[in-house]
């Protein structure tokens, strides 16, 4: 599938704001599943500084200073973008969960050449946005029985948070932890994300969390998926010998060619669309429109 996306956000201030600094994520990543024809961020007003290059995460990301006052800050990322279905996995065909967690503490070991498994030994531990003192191993624990496929057991785990947690835009923020998101069993796709990661890290298991969007039309005779028209996040779990693979527990479904991927860090706060400081400004109010577009190839 190819897409246009676009992703119009705009704040407004009550009063000037003096001086503020931005990081941008809104530049589609290039995977081995997705395509990049073009991209660009428009800024107004324009910045006194600007920066662009890949974060730590290997994502394209914009720093962003503005210098000069004002009350209204827009931000428009456009973008082509062409998706691949990557191929089935059969679960069956996965490493054990045990396995896995062996590779990757040997991976650790001094004079030890497994990369793949050290570059996923990052996305083991805990952060400010997955962090939990609840039982979350308890939680997971039925969904990987002895010597099962880790891939499977991800698999189950999304499919019991899907039917475990209410998806609900009311009741969460940006700041919910996850303690609180398992208690209420209720949020948004960024606390389903966060929540799976820290069940698999309860486990030692690996888990990355992903922004992006979702198609915007249907397919026909389709419903429409939950989080379209905005911003999506989901899990990739490492799962050799598939290497990455997406999971989305908020729509209980593998990520095909209707995923448009932005970026993939441990949590939230490392691929935030739009995150900074802000001086002055006052109360604000935020609008955010998101259209994911198919094209035809034809065109």
């Amino acid at each position: 599938m190819d897409y246009r996306v676009r992703h119009r956000t705009t704040y407004r201030y009550l009063h000037d704001v003096s001086f503020s600094q931005h990081v941008l994520h809104l530049e589609p990543r290039a995977t081995a599943f997705q395509s990049v024809a073009e991209a660009a961020v428009k800024v107004s007003p324009a910045p006194a500084m600007r920066t662009r290059r890949e974060d730590a995460f290997g994502n394209m990301a914009e720093w962003l200073t503005l210098d000069e006052p004002h009350d209204t800050f827009e931000i428009v990322a456009e973008s082509h973008v062409g998706v691949r279905a990557p191929p089935r996995r059969d679960p069956a065909g996965a490493l054990s969960w045990e396995a896995v967690r062996q590779r990757l503490a040997a991976a650790s070991l001094p004079g030890a050449k497994d990369g793949e498994a050290l570059q996923a030994t990052g996305f083991l531990f805990d952060t400010a946005y997955t962090a939990f003192t609840v039982d979350l191993a308890a939680y997971a624990e039925p969904c990987f029985p002895a010597g099962g496929s880790f891939l499977a057991g991800a698999i189950a785990l999304m499919h019991r948070i899907h039917g475990d947690f209410r998806y609900d835009t009311t009741v969460t923020d940006v700041a919910t932890p996850v303690d609180r998101v398992f208690e209420i069993r209720a949020g948004v796709c960024q606390d389903l994300a966060h929540v799976t990661i820290a069940c698999l890290h309860a486990l030692g298991l690996p888990a990355r969390y992903v922004s992006g969007y979702l198609m915007t039309r249907p397919p026909p005779g389709k419903p429409k998926l939950l989080g379209a028209d905005a911003s999506h996040a989901w899990v990739a779990v490492w799962s050799p010998p598939f290497g990455w693979v997406d999971l989305d527990p908020t729509n209980d479904l593998l990520p095909s060619d209707g995923h448009v991927t932005l970026a993939w860090g441990r949590d939230y706060g490392d691929v935030a669309p739009i995150n900074g400081v802000v001086v002055g400004g006052g109360d604000h109010a935020i609008e955010v429109g998101v259209d994911v577009v198919p094209e035809s190839r034809a065109s």
